[in-house]
């Protein structure tokens, strides 16, 4: 295999996460970061958590995190409370239109993709973790943010 197979390779993984962004968004009306987000606060206890969790579990920036919540509330799939006993933090809450949206959302590429991960032995999983993590060091990329999978939409305006 030559450097061209492995970028080919690249192009066709990075190609196939764009499709699935854009069937995911047609479908359902939601860029997949915005599903990940509504899928997180479906698992957790009383469907609630705050920005700072929403960032780290998504390992995106704040600005990209509150404008993906922006989004998400006007469409009235999420909603935003004040905590009751400290103002200054708000709660993400998932509202009864967001958990819909979650119940009829087809399985997602990246669901797929965790599922077959798991399923492989512990070797084969180091290989691959081992590889990626070489790819990134010489791609020099493992400062850049993940937003890189998300949609126009979620971009905050300037």
């Amino acid at each position: 295999m030559t450097f061209i197979d492995i970028l080919i390779k690249l192009r066709k993984i990075v190609r196939s996460v764009n499709l699935e962004s854009k069937r995911v968004e047609k479908q359902q009306g939601v860029s997949i970061p915005q599903l990940l987000c509504l899928q997180y606060l479906a698992e957790q206890e009383d469907y609630r958590t705050n920005a700072a969790k929403l960032k780290e579990f998504l390992n995106l920036n704040a600005s990209t995190i509150s404008g993906i919540l922006g989004r998400l509330e006007k469409k009235g799939l999420v909603a935003k409370l004040p905590k009751a006993l400290d103002k200054r933090v708000t709660i993400i809450s998932l509202t009864p239109h967001g958990m819909n949206l979650i119940q009829s959302a087809p399985i997602t590429f990246q669901q797929k993709l965790s599922e077959k991960l798991q399923a492989l032995p512990p070797e084969k999983l180091q290989t691959i973790i081992d590889g990626i993590d070489i790819l990134t060091n010489i791609m020099e990329v493992d400062e850049v943010d993940t937003s890189s999978i998300i949609t126009f939409e979620d971009y905050p305006s300037k």
